[in-house]
């Protein structure tokens, strides 16, 4: 009896020690994305498909994604940056090049969204969401028609809007207001745009950002300047909103999907990129997000109402003067100079 109860002990033990490797060996994929930009019930169905376990971590602005990063410590294997900090990113030697050979979901994604200048040939990412910016405004307490960025200047409107607390973003909505570009590198032009933005200050109810949308719904502020996918996901449950693309131009952006440099996993990264390139995970994503879809295949499940409409899929001669960010290079210390004076007064 007693030899029986060591063996069973024995067979326990080693069931045990077994499992415990086999959890200690499973892989687990960190991950670093924008707050509130992806449907997370898709990462069970990732790990049930693969073993791979996901590690999720947010970030609010590419500079603070940028930061964390360039300081290490923390290794991510994928992260999802907008364009301009892609381009700042491939300069520095900060990212791994993708091998499209292990992402055979690649071939969904629409050509145009391939080949833009922050990775003219496609090295370094791989297309996830796009938008604008513009302005949602609630039309039971806004009665005229948006058009323009003048009307965020407004006496009449004071205390009923919010800016977006995103230092190239709002810099750009003066910058066009101005008729300059929002990439450029006139120091004189700058600080124009950082004068128009110090007097709106009074006029502001905030700089604000994921919490835009219950402002909006909780009629917190009438109207506010924001990426379209939010005005989306509003609009979509209260159609008294609208969202205006404003006539003087504003940001066209892209946000990728990378390998940070270094990153322990490449393999597994690969597949993770390849699984969001899926037309039903990203029919899962695009649903969640609001956001507009680079991959044909999920544009096929997508609801017909949303195309050609201001905040999801526009049409292209309605935001034929509106730019993409590109990286400032050593200019960026003005920008952030600016950024810093205006937050300051």
């Amino acid at each position: 009896m007693k030899k029986s109860i060591v063996v069973v002990l024995m067979i326990a033990l080693i069931a045990t020690m077994f499992v415990g490797c086999k959890k200690d060996d499973q892989v687990v994929l960190n991950v670093y994305n924008w707050g509130d930009y992806i449907d997370d019930s898709i990462f069970a169905t990732f790990e049930d498909e693969t073993g791979i376990k996901i590690n999720y971590e947010t970030f609010a602005t590419n500079e603070e994604m940028y930061t964390k990063l360039k300081k290490g410590g923390t290794q991510f294997d994928i992260a999802i940056p907008s364009d301009y900090m892609i381009e700042k990113m491939i300069k520095e030697d900060m990212l791994e090049k993708v091998d499209l050979s292990k992402i055979p979901n690649y071939a969904n994604i629409d050509e145009q969204f391939k080949n833009l200048d922050f990775d003219p040939n496609n090295e370094y990412s791989v297309p996830y969401f796009w938008g604008t910016v513009g302005i949602i405004y609630n039309t039971k307490l806004i009665s005229e028609d948006i058009d323009s960025w003048n009307v965020l200047w407004d006496e009449k409107y004071k205390g009923m809007f919010t800016m977006v607390d995103s230092q190239r973003d709002s810099i750009m909505v003066a910058l066009k207001k101005l008729g300059y570009s929002m990439n450029t590198k006139d120091v004189a032009q700058l600080e124009e745009a950082k004068q128009l933005l110090i007097e709106q200050k009074p006029l502001v109810l905030a700089y604000v950002g994921d919490n835009v949308k219950d402002m909006l719904i909780s009629e917190e502020t009438a109207m506010a300047v924001v990426w379209s996918g939010e005005a989306s996901t509003v609009i979509q449950d209260y159609d008294y909103f609208k969202y205006a693309l404003p006539k003087e131009g504003s940001n066209k952006w892209f946000d990728n999907i990378v390998i940070p440099k270094g990153a322990e996993h490449i393999d597994a990264a690969h597949q993770f990129i390849d699984f969001l390139c899926r037309g039903d995970i990203g029919f899962k994503n695009a649903d969640y997000v609001g956001y507009s879809t680079c991959n044909n295949e999920t544009l096929k499940l997508i609801d017909p109402s949303l195309i050609d409409t201001t905040y999801a899929y526009p049409k292209k001669e309605w935001i034929n003067n509106f730019e993409i960010f590109l990286d400032p290079g050593d200019f960026v210390k003005e920008y952030d100079r600016v950024w810093t004076e205006i937050k300051a007064n």
